[in-house]
């Protein structure tokens, strides 16, 4: 019967003869074994052919096995060489993985030994692929069978944790293939969760904190304020459309700097903005504060973008209303980063400040500039390069420095966010007059109507805690991943906006928010 070839390994060793049952063994495996039996030898063979591994003993006539893996790397810098020595020494150990060596063993050696280390070379990456294929298959039925179990919001909270999970398993085994089962799955979850929300939010809203799930106005009083009263400083930090699964992807650089504990919060309804961020600030719904502050609610209500431009004397007047009268604050808001490393450049001066809060925009903004540019919808065709690209800045960032500095200091960080963001693939014709808003995912107006299958219908904001843009205002709230697009020119508008991210509507990626707690490591 043929073996099965399973690799083409390189086995440079002087004493190679005596190590004959070892290439027998690995040759009865199915692995194609090539022997020279100095290092120049093993050069030559590196130039002339191609193999999947090197073994090189350290100990060899001529250059030694060190100096032999310097020019093999120069030839081919990717070739795995796995080194074996019988000199214990740890400098020869902090040689070998400074020239980042794939393995390292030690004489005597037995066959097996050797076996497993070219086994981990050779089929690490497809034991892992069906190890991660076999769990994710078991953890389709517990989720599936979690979808009809009638779960709480922390319930939720663990199930999309648990997705995301899935999601970045699979950034790193691409070559998986269950990447659209795992879409279909959040999809049919997001189906789930929207009636969830819709059938929970209402007596959320109108319920005392004790008696609900964090939601964006609570995040202040429940994660801030306990550790102010015992003197700590504290430093709030909100990343603008922050997702869950993207607070995951940079946890590991944070945990170099801080222990970490990870929360969740609910986003207000709408996921947007002018609702969720001024809940963070101000402890109080929009509707709250047109009627308790119609000053500060003149002076935002101009436009949606000019609705948080009050976030600073609304944070302010929470902090009085909670018992903080005697805490100094700061507040910053970082769009771009020049503005980001002048915040750094000061941060040493606002050190002694009980309460600095700073919101960074970056996030929002690629997720706004990518609906109108090819080159960024190219570099994050889906949630895998949003990821990958939020990590990237993250990691070469101003903010990173600014977190390390905290790391080395007295302060207690909160990093939140004040909604996240959902890809949309799914058109809705809703009508509106010239004074409808704009929005994608949510809008407001007179008379708007829409399918309950598509919306979250609002005929009377009040209970909602929403508050009146004009007489009759009417608010739609988009389900999962649809979004809403104007009868006329709907084939333009669905063919820009198709595929894009967006927020304000309904769904665990935009209404389930990271709150991390961040404590400097020991």
């Amino acid at each position: 019967m043929t073996t099965e070839i399973r690799g083409k390994i390189l086995w440079a060793d002087d004493e190679i003869e005596l190590l004959r049952s070892h290439v027998l063994y690995l040759r009865e495996r199915g692995i194609e074994v090539f022997e020279v039996t100095n290092g120049q030898d093993a050069i030559d063979a590196v130039q002339k052919d191609r193999y999947d591994l090197v073994l090189m003993d350290q100990m060899m006539p001529g250059l030694d096995g060190i100096a032999t893996l310097r020019e093999i790397k120069d030839i081919r810098p990717t070739l795995p060489v796995v080194l074996i020595t019988k000199n214990e020494e740890e400098w020869l150990m902090d040689e070998a993985i400074s020239e980042k060596v794939s393995g390292y063993l030690t004489k005597p050696v037995n066959p097996s030994q050797i076996f497993l280390a070219c086994k981990k070379v050779l089929e690490e990456e497809r034991i892992l692929d069906d190890k991660a294929a076999s769990g994710y298959l078991q953890d389709f039925q517990e989720i599936e069978t979690a979808l009809s179990s009638n779960l709480d919001a922390d319930g939720w909270w663990q199930l999309y944790g648990k997705l995301i999970q899935w999601q970045l398993e699979m950034d790193e085994r691409k070559e998986m293939g269950l990447k659209p089962i795992l879409e279909e799955q959040i999809a049919n979850c997001n189906k789930v969760f929207t009636q969830f929300i819709v059938d929970h939010y209402l007596d959320w809203i109108n319920s005392q904190p004790s008696d609900r799930p964090t939601l964006a106005t609570d995040v202040v009083s429940k994660h801030l304020a306990p550790q102010l009263a015992e003197g700590k400083k504290m430093f709030l930090l909100v990343i603008d459309c922050f997702r869950s699964d993207q607070a995951l992807t940079i946890l590991p650089e944070i945990q170099r700097y801080f222990d970490v504990e990870v929360d969740y919060q609910i986003s207000l309804i709408p996921s947007a903005t002018p609702y969720s961020r001024n809940g963070i600030f101000s402890g109080l719904t929009l509707d709250e504060i047109q009627n308790q502050h119609p000053e500060l609610w003149e002076k935002m209500k101009g436009d949606e973008h000019s609705m948080n431009r009050e976030e600073k004397t609304l944070l302010r007047e929470q902090l009085d209303r909670i018992g903080f009268r005697d805490k100094t604050l700061h507040y910053s808001k970082v769009a771009v980063a020049r503005e980001g490393k002048s915040f750094l450049s000061k941060l040493g001066d606002r050190m002694g400040t009980d309460v600095i809060s700073l919101v960074v925009n970056f996030v929002d903004l690629l997720t706004h500039h990518r609906a109108h540019s090819d080159l960024l919808q190219e570099m994050m065709p889906d949630e895998s390069g949003y990821r990958s690209m939020v990590k990237t800045w993250f990691s070469n960032s101003w903010l990173l420095e600014v977190l390390r500095i905290l790391s080395e200091s007295d302060y207690q960080v909160i990093l939140t966010s004040d909604h996240g963001s959902v890809r949309v693939k799914k058109a809705v014709r809703v009508a509106g007059d010239r004074d409808t808003s704009s929005g994608i995912r949510y809008k407001y107006g007179w008379n708007l109507n829409c399918s309950d299958k598509h919306a979250l219908v609002i005929k009377q904001p009040a209970k909602y805690h929403l508050p009146e843009m004009g007489k009759g205002t009417d608010y739609l709230i988009a389900k999962e991943d649809r979004y809403f697009v104007y009868p006329t020119e709907y084939h333009k508008y669905r063919e820009s906006l198709d595929n894009s991210f967006q927020h304000g509507g309904i769904s665990m990626e935009e209404m389930l928010v990271p709150v991390l707690t961040l404590t400097p490591c020991p």
